[in-house]
């Protein structure tokens, strides 16, 4: 039988190092190269076609979910297993909604070896110390919603693709609310209408509800956090009108706005994640579309990495332009 080829990306060389000398030592496994940052893991992925891609997490120039969701495109025979220092269990989720295995670094000596052979075989494997967590959803609860997420190079791509996801929803029946800054307000309403929708119309008739994104977060954050009880209240009877706006049930409603990017933006990255994930519940429980932006200049270093991975880890979709 052919050797199984396989692909390594880390940043780190040490990391890099210790993968190799225990494929080393299986001679059915072989190492046909390295790459130390996401975009050099894609381009090598669609060169080598590997069996079995090996990657990090916290990878330069293209973070390794990203990478691995072009890695599936490009080369959609190739075996993904996350071997990552994260274990945020909505990084790890997302992470295994892509690749068919994720191995804490902690664990690697006792989980490694086996993570592959499960691999390889069509299993999924998740490291020891994180078993206990539910991180894939079925495809019934997949189809339910999708909480997407956009980072945007200026005000312009942003309007045009909240006026592009606003006018979706309202041209197939749904209610769609949208929570912006005031900056954005007149923007907005004239992308809705270059649309060709009637936003006073739609307004009047309670099927388009725009909310500034201050007074909104006013409603359900205590002590500088989201309160989650009060969210909650907050957002099931902005649903509830919405639906009934639109004479359906909670699936014609779509929400797209900048609650948790304005948190972020004032330095609250607990509350800003927090947010995120508080709608990922929502989106859930009521079968919600949701949208929002990040202003790609608000990722300044490094340091931010980590903040950057935690918020594409809860979202669906991520898009970047």
């Amino acid at each position: 039988m052919s050797a199984i080829r396989i692909l390594i990306v880390d940043d780190f060389k040490d990391w890099r190092r210790q993968v190799l000398s225990l494929f080393q030592a299986q001679p059915e496994w072989q190492v046909i190269a390295e790459a130390s940052d996401g975009s050099e893991a894609v381009a090598k992925a669609e060169e080598l076609k590997p069996d079995l891609v090996v990657l990090d997490i916290g990878l330069p120039k293209l973070n390794g979910i990203e990478a691995a969701r072009k890695i599936r495109q490009i080369s959609p025979g190739s075996k993904l297993l996350f071997l990552s220092q994260n274990n945020d269990l909505h990084v790890v989720s997302a992470a295994l909604g892509i690749a068919q295995g994720y191995v804490y670094k902690p664990d690697f000596r006792e989980d490694f070896l086996s993570a592959v052979q499960a691999v390889l075989q069509g299993q999924q494997f998740v490291s020891s110390s994180l078993k206990s967590h539910k991180f894939i959803e079925t495809e019934a609860e997949k189809a339910t919603h999708r909480h997407e997420v956009q980072f945007y190079s200026d005000d312009a791509v942003l309007l045009e693709t909240f006026a592009r996801f606003i006018a979706t929803g309202l041209k197939s029946g749904r209610t769609a609310i949208a929570i912006i800054a005031r900056s954005h307000r007149e923007g907005l309403v004239s992308r809705l209408k270059a649309q060709g929708l009637d936003v006073d119309a739609a307004i009047q008739k309670g099927t388009y509800i725009q909310l500034d994104v201050a007074e909104t977060l006013s409603t359900f954050m205590v002590n500088g956090m989201p309160d989650a009880d009060r969210f909650f209240k907050v957002a099931g009877g902005l649903i509830e009108a919405a639906a009934k706006a639109a004479r359906q049930e909670h699936y014609g409603v779509v929400v797209c706005g900048e609650c948790s990017p304005t948190l972020w933006a004032e330095g609250k990255v607990d509350a800003a994640i927090r947010l995120e994930q508080l709608f990922d519940q929502v989106g859930k429980a009521f079968g919600l579309d949701t949208f929002c932006g990040y202003a790609l200049s608000s990722f300044r270093d490094e340091k931010d990495e980590h903040v950057f991975e935690s918020i594409c880890a809860v979202h669906s979709a991520v898009y970047s332009q």
